[in-house]
Order: C-alpha cells, then sequence, then structure tokens
C-alpha cells in the first residue's frame, strides 16, 4: 500500500526507541499519527517534538480497556486509521530460574498481550474502513532465533507476536481482505529497553532503584551475531505526497489524552 499526506498511523511504544522513530518517520512524510504510551512524560516530549498533525495518548498496553481508548480517541480525531504499528516492548534479564511468576505476566502482558489487544481492537475497525490498511507488528531477532540466555519471558512473547503476524498474515489473504501483516524483527538496537523497569507497575513487582538486572555485554554481542539471512520484512510504502492540511487560525501542534474517560 502506499501513504499519501491524508494517512493516519498509529504506533504504541512511541515515547522512545523505535516507536519513537516510527511516528517521526510517518509525520516526516506527511502523515498524521497517532502516539501510545505508558510513559506519559517522555510521551509529551517525543509529541513536541514533531512538526504535525499529531494525537499522544496515554496508554498501558497490557489493558484491554486502554487499548479500546487508544482506538475511540483516533477514530474520533482523524476518522480512520491507514497503519497501526503495535510497537511497544519490554523485558527482564535473569535466567529463568530466577524469572518471577510476576516478571513473567509484566513481559507477556506488554510484548505479547499487548499486540493481541491492539489487532483485536483495530482489527474490526479497519476492515470495517473497506480500504487497505496494514498491521506492523514489531518481534526481535528473538522472535526467529529463539533461546537466548537472560531473557526468557522475552524470547517467548517475540515468538508468539511472529506466530500471531503469520497468521494473521495468511487468514487476511485468505478472506480477500485489504489489509496486509508485517512481523519487525530487530536486531540489537539502541532502545530504552534496558530501562524498562522504570515502567514497570508496582503491582507487577516491580524493582527498587538500583536493583535493576542488566544484560551483559557478551549477551548482547550474541544477539546481534545472530543471523537469518533467508528471513525479510516487507514495509508499506513510505508516506508521500503534500503534507495533511492544517486547519486555519492558531497551529495545534498536538493535543495529549491521559486515559479512559468516566
Amino acid at each position: 500500500m502506499e501513504l499519501t499526506g491524508e494517512s493516519v498511523a498509529v504506533v504504541t511504544g512511541a515515547a522512545s526507541g523505535i516507536g519513537a522513530a516510527m511516528a517521526q518517520s510517518f509525520a516526516a512524510g506527511g502523515c498524521a499519527v497517532v502516539l501510545a504510551d505508558i510513559d506519559a512524560d517522555s510521551l509529551a516530549a517525543v509529541t513536541e517534538g514533531i512538526d504535525g498533525d499529531v494525537l499522544a495518548v496515554v496508554t498501558d498496553v497490557s489493558d484491554a480497556a486502554a487499548v479500546e481508548h487508544l482506538a475511540e480517541d483516533a477514530f474520533a480525531r482523524f476518522g480512520g486509521v491507514d497503519v497501526l504499528c503495535n510497537n511497544a516492548g519490554v523485558s527482564t534479564f535473569n535466567p529463568l530460574i530466577a524469572q518471577t511468576l510476576d516478571d513473567w505476566r509484566w513481559v507477556l502482558g506488554v510484548n505479547l498481550w499487548g499486540v493481541i489487544h491492539g489487532v483485536h481492537t483495530f482489527l474490526p475497525r479497519l476492515l470495517a474502513q473497506g480500504r487497505p490498511a496494514h498491521i506492523v507488528n514489531t518481534s526481535s531477532l528473538a522472535g526467529l532465533a529463539s533461546g537466548l540466555p537472560q531473557l526468557g519471558p522475552y524470547n517467548v512473547s517475540k515468538v508468539g507476536v511472529v506466530a500471531l503476524s503469520e497468521t494473521l498474515r495468511m487468514e487476511l489473504a485468505m478472506s480477500g481482505a485489504p489489509i496486509g501483516v508485517s512481523v519487525l524483527c530487530p536486531g540489537s538496537t539502541g532502545t530504552r529497553i534496558i530501562e524498562s523497569e522504570r515502567n514497570r507497575p508496582a503491582h507487577l513487582g516491580r524493582r527498587r532503584a538500583g536493583k535493576r538486572a542488566r544484560p551483559s555485554e557478551r549477551l548482547c554481542a550474541r544477539a546481534s551475531m545472530v543471523q537469518r539471512p533467508e528471513v525479510r520484512t516487507r514495509w508499506p510504502t513510505p508516506c508521500s505526497g503534500s503534507p495533511r492540511p492544517r486547519p486555519s487560525g492558531p497551529p495545534a501542534r498536538s493535543s495529549i489524552s491521559t486515559g479512559p474517560r468516566t
């Protein structure tokens, strides 16, 4: 599919790393962007740095109701969505014997259930639009070459994202729906995932400051050396065309929503 200056992209995990880069790239091409992240302060900073039509929604993707709120806000503001990037991700860094049940609940809640919630909530709306759209799910090299030590819950979640994405792509193709699916599997990337604990909910066993485990340099090096040259990732055509027309009067650079309405 080809994106234009009238296209709308939704990106979760948009307050840093790959998600922030996605949002900035979409906006630079003239697309309107909806940014979602649980980190309200970082989300506001990224939003302020984007010159374009942008909506920021503070969202915990592990919460189905929060993702529903995200979709409602996106469609209410822009009338539709063309690209959904389920990108939010976290990780713990411990051997399996040391992973707690809360570690598993937290990582799977964000990395796997976050994607499930995104697909479950947005897909019916994308189908109802009756026009081409695309879903991009962020997995990892660990989704293709699982077994990296110290990353048990992360590995499991990312293999799950690959399986979900491949299944969804096949089912949509079989149905003839004009919706494509891509799964992004990056290797070692300069993100803040090593600082994931900063946004971990207290009820899921957030570690005290100074107690956060860090992956070894050897582990990071091993992850970056694993190669699967036969795997190819297909992306939607970059945004093209003129930027989205802006309303007359004082410019409204952005707006931020902080949670479900009561």
